[in-house]
């Protein structure tokens, strides 16, 4: 399993290190582009976990690029920063298969300091918050609601601090969002989210898949003043997808995501505890979960996948 774990990169002095996140690593090529690495880390409640999960960082970085397509062909005049899913020339022929698949060429740009997180369905946190006291990131929701049932009104925005690793992301209410980015660019980021939300739940619905919520980032191109959406798309680890045939209000679906290992940490007492070594059992478990998300969303075999895309 080990082989097939990727958990900390190392390009030497072929490209710069710019910085290390959560799950991805950024390294400099030029001054206008940088190379985002997915690597196999997993983390849950904001702290990474000790292994990896096989394969994750291509699936995360393959599903993405899969969403820049089809949200591209469905919102006209949407901006990404993607440029490439090929490697630049400076990555040395005998670590390129490495990095193939996890990693994509992208523009760099002014990354704003929110998450924009966009709910359909009420559960986790949101879940929570709702029964202590009616709202939902301070915003009032309609009473009476049951577990995992979609927000009468639509889908809600629900921004969070972007936090450096090793804080903790903190859920605002959209009027604080304006305080942070300013209200011209908080409004645009809100109305993108939930224009990208709509499209994307239905587009995954349509393949069996609920996105019960997700979470967006965006930056800003200096040169034109617009707002692009940036870093992972719809992936299981900034999202919650569910089985559209396993739905039902008043209960916690299974998910194509990492619930399972979270599921575990909190039942085994270890939740926000560090460098957690998770069992073989949660990591297959938790890949096999990523594996279907990528091949229900897309309509393509794993396998055949890698195969196509490798150089």
């Amino acid at each position: 399993m080990a082989s097939n774990i990727l958990t900390q990169t190392d390009l030497g002095e072929s490209l710069p290190l710019v910085a290390r996140g959560k799950v991805r690593d950024l390294y400099k090529i030029d001054n206008e582009t940088l190379l985002f690495v997915a690597t196999d880390r997993i983390s849950a409640f904001d702290v990474v976990m000790g292994r990896g999960i096989p394969n994750k960082g291509a699936i995360l970085s393959l599903i993405t690029v899969h969403w820049f397509e089809v949200l591209s062909s469905a919102i006209p005049g949407l901006l990404t920063h993607f440029v490439t899913l090929d490697l630049p020339d400076q990555i040395p022929a005998n670590v390129r298969a490495t990095y193939q698949n996890r990693s994509m060429q992208v523009r760099k740009l002014e990354v704003f300091k929110i998450e924009a997180i966009v709910r359909g369905y009420i559960t986790g946190s949101a879940w929570s918050s709702y029964q202590k006291d009616g709202t939902v990131c301070g915003i009032q929701i309609q009473p009476g609601l049951k577990e995992s049932e979609a927000f009468p009104g639509g889908p809600i925005y629900t921004p969070s601090t972007k936090a450096d690793l090793g804080d903790h992301d903190e859920n605002i209410h959209p009027e604080k969002a304006k305080e942070i980015v300013g209200a011209k660019y908080a409004n645009r980021i809100e109305e993108l989210s939930l224009l990208l939300y709509k499209h994307a739940a239905a587009y995954a619905y349509e393949r069996g898949i609920i996105i019960a919520d997700t979470k967006f980032e965006f930056g800003l191109d200096m040169n034109t003043d617009e707002v692009v959406l940036i870093d992972e798309v719809l992936t299981p680890d900034s999202s919650r997808f569910w089985p559209a045939d396993l739905y039902k209000i008043g209960e916690s679906p299974p998910s194509f995501d990492k619930q399972s290992l979270r599921n575990w940490l909190t039942s085994q007492g270890l939740k926000g505890k560090e460098g957690v070594e998770m069992p073989d059992k949660v990591i297959l478990e938790t890949e096999g979960k990523y594996k279907e998300a990528f091949e229900r969303l897309t309509g393509k075999k794993w396998s055949a996948t890698l195969v196509n895309e490798a150089v």
